[in-house]
């Protein structure tokens, strides 16, 4: 505080650098019953008037383990390692389902609440996590269904490790919201990447180990195949459902977690650095 010439006193403002985040981490908890309900809200629409309801999240799999099945099982005759190819396939689908339905609904979150962003402040980041929350809903539904299938069906019970899964869940989920993050930040300036993310989306669902166990893949290339990171997920997640049949390679596991680690980091980074332009450009 200085005294000007006429008397008056002059005030002199300091910002310090790191606290704008300190407070974006409090606004987050701040705003935590906005995420609830924005995650309930989009539950509630995206089975609004459909006739069979949640079931759409079980379908959607098992119509393409069946389709899988046939496809690499029948006609390519690919190994799977003495369990029923159809739960190797369905254990695949599930982490592939909620890493591409986490992607593809978030990149398309912003401009969905653009009425939201327009009008109110709040933590923008909010809106995509939401997003990716829902599509663990489905998830969710589609494991149970998968258990009474690998069950009642094929009369296969998971092993204890099952419960290791949730590891490698978290995986999925950071991997999910890295990239969902980018990709919804760049659908707010470039309007294109809304036709972008399904093709995507359709050619990671067949160069992922989906249909397949990526120890087919030559070994000089694994590494070099598991810089996707649905690859170490969908790995562990067969691990942790058929046990030693589906044998783990870490050094893969390592790769995608240090590459979904990345990505979260520097989607956060690019979504931060690009959220206070939202509003103008939605």
């Amino acid at each position: 505080m200085d005294a000007g010439g006429n008397g008056e006193k002059k005030y002199t403002l300091h910002i310090s650098p790191g606290k704008a985040e300190l407070n974006y981490f409090k606004d987050l908890w701040r705003y935590r019953e906005l995420f609830l309900f924005l995650a309930w809200r989009d539950v509630l629409v995206r089975y609004k008037q459909t006739i069979i309801g949640v079931l759409w999240s079980v379908l959607r799999p098992l119509i393409t383990m069946i389709i899988f099945t046939v496809v690499f099982s029948k006609l390519a005759n690919l190994p799977s390692n003495g369990v029923p190819y159809g739960i190797m396939v369905f254990a695949g689908i599930l982490p592939w389902q909620f890493f591409s339905n986490s992607l593809s609904d978030s990149g398309n979150s912003l401009i969905g609440n653009s009425h939201l962003i327009s009008k109110v402040y709040f933590p923008r980041i909010i809106i995509p996590t939401s997003s990716v929350i829902v599509s663990l809903i489905d998830f969710l539904i589609a494991f149970i269904i998968m258990l009474a299938i690998m069950i009642l069906w094929y009369s296969f019970v998971p092993p204890m490790s099952i419960v290791l899964i949730i590891p490698f869940l978290a995986l999925a989920f950071l991997a999910s919201l890295g990239l969902g993050f980018f990709v919804s930040a760049l659908t707010v300036k470039y309007r294109d990447f809304r036709y972008i993310v399904p093709f995507i989306v359709q050619f990671g669902l067949y160069v992922s180990p989906v249909g397949f166990m990526s120890s087919i893949v030559p070994e000089k290339w694994r590494l070099l195949y598991s810089l996707n990171p649905v690859v170490g997920v969908i790995d562990g997640f067969r691990w942790a459902i058929l046990g030693a049949s589906q044998p783990l390679w870490w050094p893969g596991v390592a790769v995608s977690f240090a590459v979904s680690s990345i990505l979260f980091l520097l989607g956060f980074k690019y979504f931060r650095s690009t959220e206070k332009d939202f509003a103008d450009v939605i």
